[in-house]
């Protein structure tokens, strides 16, 4: 047996085609121009090339593009002022604060100042509440990304056992509340379980979320369960040469070549989970330009 592998980059592309064919609607229909603003603060290299891309995606997609740099020097007064002005920009209609940010800085006191109807992050408090309290909301990308490839790939996901492992409020937290929507039965585990392994091979639907590198081994997962990889982590290159001149390679919280044997269906690193984060970004960006104007939304 050997899994299916889930192409998220295949997945991916086709959902941005979607958005970019809703985005020419709405300006077409009503002149309506969904706009995507990302702050960045401070000059970490993965944050700046993961918002270039994010730039280049939303264009690509026919949507306005704006990307406020700051200083890391810059205070929380002036970064919350920043997030303000976006906030009563009517050309805006979704705001992102690329994460981390300096240590200087409250995470807590910029989620506090995006406006709720412009968090296409969907990490405002008032959107966690919405999606706990299963009302309409922005809800965040990954998990959002990750259900999106579970439907496609297993079709109904009503009565599946689900397990999350990792508790995070950007994913394990979201994610369980998506699946709970979508009628699994939920296991939130993280690192106090209790025999973790056992608790992992009880699920139909593993999401590994743990940060962790190749933690989930083949004897952890049950035969034929469908495997969601959402771990980016760097590890030493293969080759020992490569490795000892500091090169590194990226791999998941699954390892997946033995993984692969066991499960029904798996997720890549890279090329599964990530691609769709960004493709979901700008959906809800157009999920949001349309309810911030009354406008029904053409992607439903």
């Amino acid at each position: 047996m050997s899994a299916e592998v889930i192409d998220g980059k295949a997945q991916a592309e086709r959902l941005r085609v979607e958005v970019a064919a809703a985005a020419a609607e709405l300006k077409a229909k009503h002149g309506l121009v969904p706009g995507l603003a990302v702050v960045l603060v401070g000059e970490d290299p993965a944050s700046a090339i993961y918002v270039r891309s994010k730039g280049e995606q939303t264009h690509a997609a026919g949507m306005h593009s704006v990307t406020l740099k700051l200083p890391a020097s810059a205070s929380q007064a002036e970064v919350l002022a920043a997030v303000e002005t976006l906030n009563e920009d009517p050309a805006i209609h979704g705001i992102l604060v690329q994460f981390p940010v300096p240590d200087h800085i409250s995470q807590a006191a910029i989620l506090a100042t995006i406006s709720p109807d412009k968090d296409v992050d969907g990490l405002t408090v008032i959107n966690a509440g919405r999606l706990a309290s299963g009302l309409p909301g922005l809800f965040p990308c990954t998990p959002n990304g990750c259900l999106i490839l579970l439907r496609n790939a297993l079709g109904e996901l009503g009565g599946k056992r689900a397990v999350i492992v990792g508790r995070s409020n950007l994913m394990g937290k979201p994610m369980a509340q998506l699946l709970l929507q979508a009628d699994c039965t939920v296991t939130i585990a993280h690192s106090r379980t209790r025999d973790l392994p056992a608790v992992c091979r009880e699920a139909d639907i593993l999401v590994a979320a743990v940060g962790r590198a190749e933690m989930i081994k083949a004897d952890w997962v049950k035969p034929g369960a469908a495997v969601i990889d959402v771990g980016i982590n760097r590890v030493p290159a293969r080759d020992p040469e490569a490795a000892a001149a500091g090169k590194t390679r990226v791999v998941g919280d699954v390892a997946f070549e033995e993984v692969k044997a066991v499960a029904g269906w798996i997720t890549p690193v890279p090329g599964g989970v990530g691609p769709m984060t960004i493709a979901c970004l700008l959906r809800n960006t157009v999920q949001a330009a349309c309810r911030l104007n009354g406008i029904d939304n053409p992607l439903g």
